[in-house]
Order: C-alpha cells, then sequence, then structure tokens
C-alpha cells in the first residue's frame, strides 16, 4: 500500500531548497497552508516564486517569508492587503506578475492537466497583451523589469491572448481530509486554488485536519485524487483567522443584537 503520510511538517518540506517556485493554495485567509508555511519559515528557505492568488497579510500566510525578505517573486492577482508587499514592490524589492484572477486559475490548471498554453479574452487591449506592466523597479522608483507583449489572436471574430501554463516545483495546500493515498477533500469556501495548486506543483505536499484510512472517503466527493499529490501531514491545531469583522450598532431606540459580519478562513 502506498503510504503518502510524513511525520510533521518540517519534514514535508524539508528538502524544498532556495530558489524553489511555489503553487500555493488559499484565497485571502481562507484555506491557507499555514502549518506548511510556517516550516518552511522556520527551515529558512530563502529567494522564493511564490504563485498564489495573494501573498497573505503582514504577518500571516505567505506574509510571514515576505516579511523576511525570503520572495524574490511572486505571481498573483490580489496583493491588496499586504502593506509590506506594496512596500516592497514600489522599493524595488520585490519582482510582481500581477495576473488576472481567472486567467492564474487556468494557468495553473492548464500545468496539472498538462496543456502548455491557452487563449483567453481576458487582457486584451491592455498591459497585460501589450506589455509594460511594471514588474519590478529601481530604488529610484523607475522600472526596472516590465512585461513583454503576448501573442494575440483572432478566433470568429475576437481577439484572444497567448498565456503559458504554470508548472512551480512544489504545490503547498490545505485541505479539510485527506487519506494515505493523498486523495483529498477540501471544506466549503477552503477548496478555491487549493485543487488547481495541488495539480500544478511537481510535487504536492498536502496539509490536512484529518486523515483516513483508504477507502473511507466517498469516491465521488474527492476533490483532487492522489495522483497529484505526493506528501500527506496532519495539521488538525491550523489556525483560522477572521480577515475582516465588520460591527454595526443598532440605531437608537431599536431592540436587537449587534450585528457583526466576519469572512473567515476555512
Amino acid at each position: 500500500m502506498i503510504n503518502k503520510v510524513v511525520a510533521s511538517a518540517a519534514e514535508a518540506v524539508a528538502d524544498i531548497p532556495d530558489g524553489a517556485s511555489l503553487a500555493v493554495g488559499g484565497f485571502g485567509l481562507c484555506g491557507i497552508p499555514v502549518a506548511l508555511i510556517a516550516a518552511l519559515h522556520e527551515r529558512g528557505a530563502t529567494d522564493l516564486e511564490t504563485v498564489s492568488n495573494n501573498c497573505g497579510v503582514d504577518d500571516w500566510g505567505l506574509g510571514i517569508l515576505l516579511k523576511d525578505g525570503r520572495i524574490r517573486r511572486t505571481i498573483s492577482s490580489y496583493v491588496g492587503e499586504n502593506k509590506e508587499f506594496a512596500r516592497q514592490y514600489l522599493a524595488g524589492e520585490l519582482e510582481v506578475v500581477l495576473t488576472p484572477q481567472g486567467t492564474l486559475a487556468e494557468k495553473l490548471r492548464a500545468g496539472g492537466a498538462g496543456i502548455p498554453a491557452f487563449y483567453t479574452p481576458a487582457g486584451v487591449g491592455t498591459q497585460v497583451s501589450d506589455g509594460g506592466l511594471p514588474q519590478k523597479y529601481d530604488a529610484d522608483g523607475t522600472i526596472a523589469v516590465a512585461s513583454a507583449p503576448k501573442e494575440v489572436r483572432s478566433f470568429h471574430g475576437a481577439d484572444y491572448v497567448l498565456e503559458e501554463a504554470l508548472t512551480p516545483d512544489f504545490g503547498l495546500v490545505h485541505a479539510w481530509k485527506g487519506d494515505r493515498h493523498g486523495n483529498l477533500v477540501f471544506h466549503a469556501a477552503a477548496m478555491n486554488f487549493n485543487p488547481l495548486c495541488a495539480m500544478a506543483g511537481k510535487i504536492t505536499i498536502a496539509e490536512v485536519e484529518e486523515i483516513v484510512e483508504p477507502g473511507e472517503l466517498d469516491p465521488e466527493h474527492i476533490h483532487v485524487p492522489g495522483i497529484f499529490v505526493q506528501r500527506v501531514v496532519l495539521a488538525p491545531e491550523a489556525e483560522k483567522r477572521i480577515e475582516k469583522r465588520t460591527v454595526a450598532e443598532q440605531p437608537a431606540g431599536t431592540s436587537g443584537t449587534t450585528r457583526t459580519t466576519e469572512q473567515q478562513g476555512a
């Protein structure tokens, strides 16, 4: 029987070298592989390239690697919640490849499916296709690296831009359940980018909240089959943070309790 379970997060990431590229699951603070990120941070890996919808927040998720200058380059679609990210980008310390969110998802999915490139209408007629997007600045604020133009072709009267697939060295994901064969099930919104990162990574490491025996997962409910996953580690105590908490007081003279809206990692 193939047993892909490893004893600890530290063991799971022990062979990730400096300079590695990582596809990291999650959306906002939902579905973040925090145990694997923390273990990688503890190990001291640096000069990393990350592929992730966002790059964490200032003190959590990928943000802890970013804060210590461990990330050299990132491919992301949203970076608005991280002040340190903005500082490093504008100071010329970080290379950033901003990518439309749907395009980023498809670049990962295509990589996992063995498709080298695809055409999409997203970004046609903008700097995404025409080139010139600042990817890295010099310390004086001038552009050191700009995006290159991409091929554009017309199909049935509409223009499409060619985007290349992504196949990072490692995929780091967080799942609700996994078995010893590497089959994974994600919970609710934590599914987000996790299955795509699991597919795209050449070596995929999954932290899971519960490990079950082979056969216990309903085959029809498995989100990522074990063929895409090389290592599984138990992380039952992984922290799930609330990203935004909004509290609204009831108007004077009305009854009822204070209303609270929360956006929480799943």
